[in-house]
């Protein structure tokens, strides 16, 4: 039986003393709080002085060096080194197969190839060189969460818990970094390129693909390999040109995480809770506190648009990667429509590990509306072009919105007759701001309506029956202008 990592595992019986059959277990009696429940984590916190000191010399609200030494050591377990199709001329393959990709997506295209240099990295070397930017996305999110309690609790509270609260802050940070490293290592054996997730992990300019995953994904689709790693080539080479010749994208896809992360409210009631379910004896009990989601953060309205605002731009990265790389591939490749229905499945469903990822830090790196994005592409590339198309990403502005996967024949319709130096960068400015203040003041609407009708204990109408309010709304205010 493999050691509990961390010193985690069941209290000694030999070490049990006769005033646990008062306590059993070590919990807190129900509703104690405050000073006694930080009196009772202190001794916990001092059992791990020296745990903590074993944990590598990561600073922050996550422990990064705790997460990469768990990655690295799940995937060594697993065969995490290997890079896959075991013949020698494996690199050799990775760069035929991403030069034959970057000719067909020249003719689809007209953004110039954006990668550099192609290379066959393991899973190992996708854990090493994404982590930084891991680091970026999660470091906004945890920092606000670790802070964001501190802050709400009473002065009473902060002066009884004393140095203990930098424990606690070192604590979450390993708990969270064990969380993070065991979801990196799933990750890695799942992907198939640096991209893959949408966002741009891998270091810029270098198109990266993992063999040993794309060999294991192609088992049972019928298909040659050599087919399979041809196409997946096209979409990471796609992925890469839009990194490296749309400057605001990167930017502008982390920026909005860490907005995401500034609007971040914990529910400090949940404490009291959270000092319950912890056993003193028992270091474990408080890795399974703190990923029990009790601290889990409230979703905000602000919070909302940021949300939106990722989801879609995840979608149109996506749905333009989908369009380009079927125009680049066409017929060539007999097997290319089943892989493209595979991968879209793939990416729209997600996995565990992505699904852990939206646990920790309270986002899904899905692409919802991957197959609205790619009809939006397809149809503006159809009625106006490639270069057209391919020119919107010129400016954030120009961007299709929400409403606009909602009616892409409106967007395209808009495009009709106007060049792109025609397009108002300020106007479409102005109207992404009013679509978003609307979003944001119907959420928060919606919201405190909701708050209304659970202290009410009245339900909301039901669709088509009468509302107390119905016929009041126009009261006191003078008709519209015809």
């Amino acid at each position: 039986m493999n050691k509990p990592p961390f010193g985690f595992g069941p209290p000694d019986p030999d070490k049990h003393g006769d005033d646990e059959s008062s306590n059993p277990g070590g919990q807190l009696p129900p509703g104690a709080g405050g000073t006694d429940a930080f009196n009772q984590l202190g001794q916990m916190l001092s059992q791990l002085g020296q745990m903590l000191s074993q944990a590598g010399s990561s600073s922050g609200p996550v422990n990064y060096d705790l997460a990469k030494q768990i990655a690295l050591q799940k995937l060594g377990s697993a065969g995490g080194n290997q890079v896959g199709f075991s013949a020698p001329q494996n690199d050799t393959a990775v760069r035929d197969a991403a030069h034959l990709a970057e000719l067909w997506l020249d003719a689809a295209t007209i953004l110039p190839a954006g990668a550099t240099s192609t290379v066959a990295w393991s899973s190992r070397d996708w854990v090493e060189k994404t982590l930084p930017t891991w680091q970026r996305l999660c470091d906004p999110v945890a920092q606000q969460m670790s802070t964001a309690w501190v802050d709400a609790l009473p002065e009473e509270a902060k002066q009884a818990a004393g140095p203990l609260l930098s424990m606690v802050g070192q604590m979450g940070g390993m708990a969270f970094g064990s969380q993070l490293g065991g979801a990196l290592a799933q990750l890695a054996s799942e992907v198939l390129t640096s991209s893959e997730v949408g966002l741009p992990l891998g270091p810029a300019t270098t198109s990266a693909l993992l063999p040993a995953n794309i060999e294991k994904f192609t088992e049972g689709l019928e298909l040659p390999s050599s087919e399979v790693l041809v196409f997946i080539a096209a979409r990471e080479a796609a992925h890469q040109r839009l990194f490296a010749h749309v400057p605001w994208l990167r930017q502008r896809l982390l920026g909005t995480v860490e907005e995401f992360a500034r609007g971040i409210k914990v529910d400090t009631s949940a404490l009291e809770q959270l000092a319950t379910q912890v056993d003193p004896s028992n270091p474990a009990s408080i890795e399974e506190a703190m990923s029990s989601g009790l601290l889990e953060p409230q979703t905000t309205p602000e919070q909302s648009v940021a949300l939106n605002r990722l989801e879609t731009l995840l979608a149109l990265v996506e749905g333009w990667v989908d369009v380009v790389v079927a125009e680049a591939v066409g017929d060539r490749l007999p097997g290319a429509d089943a892989l493209r229905e595979t991968l879209r499945r793939r990416r729209a469903t997600g996995g565990p590990a992505e699904q852990t990822f939206a646990t920790l830090v309270g986002l899904e790196l899905r692409p919802r509306r991957m197959r609205a994005a790619s009809s939006l592409w397809k149809l503006v590339g159809d009625e106006h072009g490639a270069e057209k198309r391919d020119g919107l990403w010129s400016h954030p502005d120009l961007m299709p919105t929400t409403d606009d996967l909602d009616d892409p024949m409106a967007f395209s319709e808009r495009l009709g007759g106007k060049g792109l130096d025609d397009l108002d960068p300020m106007a479409e400015l102005e109207r992404t701001e009013r679509e978003e203040k609307e979003s944001a003041e119907a959420a928060a609407e919606t919201s405190e309506r909701n708050s209304a009708d659970e202290d009410s204990g009245s339900a909301p109408a039901p669709d088509g029956g009468d509302s107390p309010n119905e016929g009041k709304q126009g009261e006191g205010k003078p008709d519209s202008p015809a």
